[in-house]
């Protein structure tokens, strides 16, 4: 186990898992999940993390998340979605992951089992745009 930040992570490396499998897990676990899976097909990257983390760390987290983007005047396609089925897990270590569209205009945070044989739940969509300064600042 090492240590980041307040939180213990169990590092695991995973196994390898081709595109098609990838692909083939992102059903409809979230409205995410489909934008997801068309952004793989297209050609879109995508990284799996070695750490696995307790569900409920990453629901707390997330749940935070959605204020933040709310009060931005951002959603995030399939976050509640994610929070809901992340708090059902509870203590049952997951493993993250991205999607990243080719032309990165589109990012997507993949929860999978700790195995990695299945996704549990996707959040994302369109990148934000940065927040521009207003004209008058200096």
């Amino acid at each position: 186990m090492s240590h980041t930040g307040d939180a213990w992570v169990l590092r695991v490396p995973v196994r390898s898992i081709p595109r098609e499998d990838l692909i083939a897990m992102l059903r409809e676990q979230t409205p995410a999940c489909g934008p997801a899976r068309d952004v793989l097909v297209a050609g879109g990257t995508f990284d799996i993390s070695d750490g696995l983390i307790p569900a409920s760390r990453h629901a707390g987290v997330f749940a935070i998340r959605i204020r933040t983007a709310a009060r931005r005047g951002h959603t995030v396609g399939g976050l509640a979605s994610s929070v809901d089925i992340l708090r059902q897990a509870g203590e049952e270590l997951v493993r993250t992951g991205f999607i990243d569209s080719v032309d990165r205009t589109s990012v997507f945070t993949i929860f999978l089992n700790s195995s990695a044989t299945e996704v549990l739940a996707c959040a994302g969509g369109l990148r934000p745009k940065p927040l521009q300064p207003p004209e008058d600042a200096l």
